[in-house]
């Protein structure tokens, strides 16, 4: 994995128009080069699997968490910061989209952290990813 690549500030309905590139590690979303995605949402569900499902208001996604992280104690209902690879679903229309998390970090503390998010990728939108398109 390339670290010099920044994750990028999204939400998870942009997710969908991301590709594969011909490297298994990089994705292009609008002409840009992307190994990690970096997400916030609530924590809605728990899978049978360990697993979680995040949801930012634009969209569903399946975070695959590493032992470590299945190891901490995380609540539905938690407000988390999510920063991993995205793998795009395949075959199955019914599956969900895949972070597997390289970091997870529970903001539920930080006041107004929803808004200010969706500000955040609003801004980066338009100061960094726009410009490079």
């Amino acid at each position: 994995m390339d670290y010099s690549l920044a994750a990028l500030k999204l939400l998870i309905g942009q997710l969908k128009n991301a590709t594969q590139t011909s490297s298994p590690s990089a994705m292009t979303l609008n002409g840009i080069l992307f190994q990690r995605a970096w997400l916030q949402g609530v924590l809605v569900h728990s899978l049978e699997n360990g697993n979680y499902v995040l949801d930012d208001g634009s969209g569903l996604i399946e975070l695959s968490l590493s032992n470590d992280f299945r190891l901490r104690d995380w609540k539905l209902g938690r407000y988390v910061m999510v920063v991993g690879a995205y793998v795009i679903p395949v075959g199955d229309l019914e599956e969900l989209p895949l972070i597997k998390v390289h970091k997870m970090v529970d903001l539920s503390s930080a006041p107004d952290r929803e808004a200010m998010w969706n500000l955040e990728v609003v801004e980066a939108n338009k100061l960094f990813y726009q410009s490079i398109v």
